[in-house]
């Protein structure tokens, strides 16, 4: 939630106050060299042609512009020793003119130019840069509240993108150019935004501190350099020392100002300067204030301060930059700070950089947004769609069999059942028919009894097992005694994958409990592998051919938006292999390698935590080309695969690699060609979220006796980084997150730290710390998967509790359920607060131990009610 709450400011800021930002940034990158360019556009003006004599002297000077500008009162001359350098005057501002005219004097001939060139456009640059055109009062509030709201942007923006390795350098400052989308532009605003962190930082701090009194007035006071008196303040001397004229000023008349005695009292103490202003006094027995650099003044604002009396020379108050105490300093180096000045050239063009670089937030961070509610609206009109069919088919709070004339139930695992009974409902209320949906974690066999006509979509989970949503109705139908359900009638789908020894076993053990009961089957059980596109048009014409639905319905179905199960060829997008780092070097278990994936089309790359990545494998380059060798075959040569021309090499490298007599019987490459089965996708929970920019993945590598496993090989090893792969973002229903702030505890093992991470960073981004974390592996010393993560989420609060079990590091074997058995009491305590259980792991060993603790310390009638809520969620294999 606190995360949240900060991304929610961050964008809102930026899209308001960003904008305004940008011009800033744009006009203070002009003025960092305004004093550069406005020299190249006046040449001889600021510097003047070096002569073999001496400048003129502060009094010559002012002797020659009374005569070249007469009646023109000069309020301060600057100097410096620099040769050929003009002096700089500033003329008396006539009545209700705030500042007077600036001009340049040749220091050998104290002929004054004419106006420099750009020095108007630089003044209007720097009224917008300081106060954006408006009144000084009310510029100086809006410009403060920007400084403060940049302030803001740089600082949340640290937070919300803090990278997952604090210590890698690569994590903070690399760009990708390889990116494409929405991954490019994250990048880009991250990184950039890194870069610049500390810039943006000075700009913000030292622009609120000369735009917001109040802000300026704490800073000093911390300081230690509380605003001066008044009657101390500009002007240096008191009313007895020229404020006030005495009776006899009033008297006599005004002797004209001499400088001579001055300057030769300053140039005795500072001999070396680099910079001198002398402050004009009206009244020639008035002091001279005179500002400057020492000889090694370290900025520009590192200004020392002399009052000297004109008629006999005497210095009444000497201020060295030198004896200034820390806080002075620190005072005197805002200004050079905020310029840049304060690291010499270098810093200023550094500066300079980063204030040009402001559009590029303002740019990256609407492209950002924009796109963000973009595909929100496309969510809601996904969603819309899909509730639009299984609400219409779903008439609320109806179970009997007179209210609805088939039950569409469903046994999901993964959410795949769950989308499939939407659509078959969908299908039933286009034919005229009515329909209640309901999930079989609802259901009872004895419920069944009431719905003669019903509609069973299964999935199977593991070797056969009920998904972890029907496991309380399997043993409720394990257990029901002889019930007769003769007049119900029914038909089955049953989900599943052929890699697995018990394909669609848990359909087939429900489709035997009905036979058994006395139901009756309306067609037999139809099988789906993977959710083969091609079956499940082909339950639907079942469905057709037994009166169920219409064949309009049917028609209507597989030409609309949303078809009832994606295509093979649907859903999967180019994504490209960005990052593999294995994560247990000196392990006494198989690698694990963190793998990340970036996509290249912004619109795939949203998914929400619990959700699997399905990834299409590849042959080994070598597995590809000793087959090839050993059939002589070119895999050079283009052949047809459905409708797809590619060379045969690729379509090997896809497909399951011919052997024995389907090998050898090819004539040629087509005909070859003609034999081959693609690859079964491989799932893998995602270890991310979608604000990390990439999908996070832990793949062990598995090895069998003839090499490296086909997916976790292609993935850890052969797989190129660059490479590009097939992959499709499944929802996953079942491993789904909990709403709100819900009290949370994650259970899991090896690779399963996945499945769990993927949670857990969307909770630490939403400010959820009600989570609990038990993991396990082998050795802490090796096997501790994103200790540093994991550690400083503890320390920071956002873990309320750490449990390891790493089951090699003591003499006897110690486990996540021997963890869970410790903490009986905590667990207790958790689960009376609500907490969902989430277990994701492997399933021999690891999920059946939680299991068995789990029933052990609640109960077992506790952990079925645990199912029958959906607060203990499973992704375990």
């Amino acid at each position: 939630m606190f995360k949240n709450i900060w991304f929610q400011i961050h964008w809102f800021i930026g899209i308001t106050a960003g904008t305004i930002l940008m011009t800033i940034g744009l006009t203070g990158a002009v003025l960092s060299f305004r004093e550069e360019i406005m020299d190249a556009l006046s040449p001889g003006v600021m510097h003047v042609k070096v002569r073999e004599q001496q400048p003129l002297t502060p009094q010559q000077l002012l002797e020659k512009i009374a005569v070249a500008e007469p009646g023109r009162r000069v309020t301060s001359i600057t100097l410096t020793p620099e040769a050929g350098a003009s002096a700089r005057v500033v003329f008396a501002p006539p009545p209700g003119v705030r500042r007077g005219e600036a001009r340049y004097v040749d220091p050998y001939t104290g002929q004054v130019s004419g106006p420099v060139t750009g020095m108007e456009f630089f003044e209007i640059v720097e009224r917008f840069h300081r106060w954006l055109l408006l009144p000084t009062e009310i510029g100086k509030i809006v410009l403060g509240t920007l400084a403060l709201s940049l302030l803001t942007l740089a600082l949340s923006g640290l937070y919300l993108r803090w990278p997952r390795r604090p210590l890698s350098l690569q994590a903070w400052f690399r760009l990708d150019f390889k990116l494409q989308g929405r991954s490019f532009l994250w990048n880009l605003h991250s990184i950039i935004g890194t870069w610049a962190l500390v810039m943006y930082v000075i700009f913000s701090i030292t622009g609120a501190y000369w735009a917001l009194d109040w802000f300026k007035q704490g800073v000093n006071t911390l300081a230690g350099e509380g605003r001066a008196p008044q009657a101390q303040r500009a002007g240096g001397g008191g009313k007895q020392q020229g404020g006030e004229r005495s009776h006899k000023d009033k008297e006599e008349a005004p002797a004209p100002l001499d400088l001579t005695l001055a300057w030769d009292a300053f140039l005795a103490k500072a001999p070396h300067y680099q910079n001198a202003q002398l402050r004009l006094p009206e009244k020639a027995t008035q002091p001279v204030q005179i500002l400057f650099l020492g000889e090694h003044a370290p900025h520009e604002r590192a200004r020392s301060r002399m009052t000297v009396l004109p008629q006999s020379g005497e210095v009444k108050q000497l201020e060295l930059y030198e004896d200034k105490s820390a806080g002075g300093k620190f005072i005197a180096a805002i200004y050079p700070l905020h310029m840049g000045t304060f690291f010499g050239l270098p810093g200023r063009i550094v500066m300079a950089i980063a204030s040009l670089m402001m559009p590029l937030f303002g740019i990256t961070g609407w492209m950002l947004y924009l796109d963000r509610r973009r595909k929100k609206a496309a969510l809601r009109a996904e969603r819309a769609a899909l509730e639009q069919a299984g609400v219409a088919a779903t008439p609320a709070g109806n179970e009997g069999a007179q209210a609805s004339q088939y039950l569409v139930a469903y046994a999901s695992q993964a959410g795949q059942a769950e989308r499939v009974a939407l659509h078959t409902a969908a299908l039933l209320r286009q034919s005229g028919a009515q329909a209640t949906v309901q999930s079989l974690a609802r259901m009872t066999p004895e419920k069944l009894r009431h719905h003669p006509r019903i509609l069973f979509i299964a999935s199977t989970f593991g070797e056969g097992e009920a998904p972890d949503s029907a496991r309380a109705f399997e043993r409720r139908m394990r257990a029901a005694s002889g019930e007769s359900l003769a007049h119900v009638e029914y038909a089955l789908l049953a989900l599943g994958d052929r890699n697995y020894t018990k394909f669609c076993g848990f359909g087939h053990t429900l489709d035997h409990w009905l036979r058994n009961r006395g139901a009756k089957a309306l067609f037999p059980l139809t099988e789906v592998d993977r959710m083969d596109g091609g079956t499940l048009q082909k339950w639907a014409q079942m469905l057709a051919d037994n009166g169920i639905v219409t064949a309009a319905a049917v028609a209507s179905a597989a030409t609309s938006a949303a078809p009832s199960a994606p295509r093979p060829q649907e859903g999967w997008h180019a994504w490209s292999l960005s990052e593999r780092l294995q994560l247990n070097h000196g392990s006494q278990g198989g690698p694990i390698f963190h793998i990340e994936l970036r996509t290249t089309d912004a619109a795939n790359d949203a998914w929400q935590p619990g959700a699997l990545a399905e990834i299409l494998p590849r042959h080994a380059a070598d597995r590809v080309t000793l087959l090839l060798q050993r059939l002589q075959l070119d895999g050079r040569i283009v052949v047809d695969s459905k409708g797809t021309r590619l060379p045969l090499q690729d379509l090997l490298a896809r497909s399951v690699l011919p052997v024995g007599h389907a090998a050898t019987n090819a004539r040629d490459a087509q005909a070859l060609a003609d034999t081959l089965q693609p690859l079964a996708a491989r799932s893998y929970s995602i270890a991310s979220v979608p604000q990390d920019g990439a999908v996070h993945l832990l793949v062990r590598q598995a090895r069998h006796e003839d090499g490296l496993g086909l997916a976790s090989g292609w993935l850890t090893e052969y797989a190129e980084v660059g490479a590009p792969l097939d992959v499709r973002l499944v929802a996953n229903a079942n491993f789904a997150p909990a709403g709100g702030d819900t009290p949370a505890i994650f259970i899991g093992n090896g690779s399963g730290m996945a499945g769990l991470r993927g949670h857990l960073r969307a909770r630490v981004h939403a400010g959820h710390a009600r989570n609990w974390l038990l993991f396990g592996e082998r050795n802490r010393r090796h096997d501790f998967l994103y200790q540093d993560e994991l550690e400083q989420w503890l320390a920071d609060g956002k873990l309320a509790r750490l449990d390891l079990a790493f089951s090699r590091d003591q003499n006897q074997r110690v486990y996540v359920q021997d963890r869970l058995r410790e903490a009986a009491d905590e667990l207790r305590r958790w689960i009376a607060d609500g907490a969902v259980v989430y277990v994701c792991g492997s399933l021999e060993g690891m999920a059946a131990g939680v299991d068995a603790a789990l029933a052990e310390v609640l109960g077992e009638q506790a952990v079925e009610d645990l199912i029958e809520q959906g607060r203990y969620r499973r992704d375990v294999y």
